[in-house]
């Protein structure tokens, strides 16, 4: 008896545990979801956003290119590979960038784990803040699956979740720049967030290529309907309330990623 009920209880968590994983399904991001889905109320904005950097082989050729193009975006940042190259991050900065945080690594939260969870979150949370020099406001979760230990912890850091409303599918070894445009355009409409990504870390090796060549044809599209591209802070979704649960210790020491 004693056996059947831990099980039930640890089926339970794992239930609650997932249940905020549901905003991914298309019509709980149209409805109740719509806010963490990304959809923005700025009439006529696309929020660009990118996954996965900071990565010295191709960031500084999609800075460029957005720097080419007048736009300016939000990246969601992984902690480990931000602790690699801090110079670019703060680079990202400069240029007039909003970065935000994506984790420390890149990997699934399937299984309750909350201690864990504030840990990671709050150093990738740190990294940003200390190395980037700007305080982000954003989270978004590896893989877009968004745990009740993650969010709870995003929650706690002031940090807001959101995911996103139309993707390239850039991270494959197929993509090409008019097949990620070809992909995003149905959902390239006022009030979009757009995810591409910055990095092939996770990804295809060279995919990074596609997106880069696919952002003068986003960009192209957005001006041809009267779209404006630009970084989350200017699209009026709403920001947590919260206050973070402690300041973040600029001064800390980070032990380095292995």
């Amino acid at each position: 008896m004693r056996a059947r009920h831990l099980l039930a209880a640890a089926a339970a968590a794992e239930f609650l545990h997932l249940a905020p994983a549901a905003v991914r399904l298309p019509a709980l991001r149209r409805t109740v979801a719509r806010r963490t889905a990304g959809f923005g109320t700025t009439p006529g904005h696309v929020a660009l956003t990118f996954d996965d950097g900071p990565d010295p082989r191709s960031t500084p050729y999609v800075l460029d290119a957005l720097d080419e193009l007048g736009v300016r975006a939000t990246f969601f940042l992984l902690g480990a590979m931000l602790d690699r190259a801090p110079a670019l991050g703060r680079e990202l900065v400069a240029r007039g960038h909003e970065v935000a945080v994506h984790g420390w690594h890149h990997r699934q939260q399937w299984y309750p784990a909350p201690a864990r969870d504030l840990r990671e979150l709050r150093r990738a949370t740190e990294a940003v803040t200390d190395l980037c020099g700007a305080r982000p406001l954003w989270y978004r979760p590896p893989y877009g699956v968004l745990t009740a230990g993650p969010a709870l912890a995003a929650r706690g850091l002031g940090l807001r979740s959101v995911l996103w409303t139309a993707w390239g599918r850039d991270w494959t070894a197929e993509a090409t720049g008019e097949s990620v445009l070809a992909t995003a355009r149905p959902g390239l409409s006022g009030g979009a967030t757009l995810l591409l990504h910055d990095s092939d870390c996770t990804s295809a090796p060279d995919s990074w290529r596609a997106t880069l060549a696919a952002l003068p044809l986003i960009a192209a599209h957005c001006r041809a309907h009267a779209l404006t591209l630009g970084p989350l802070r200017d699209h009026a979704v709403p920001r947590t309330g919260r206050r973070p649960e402690r300041p973040v210790n600029r001064s800390a020491r980070r032990p380095r990623a292995r």
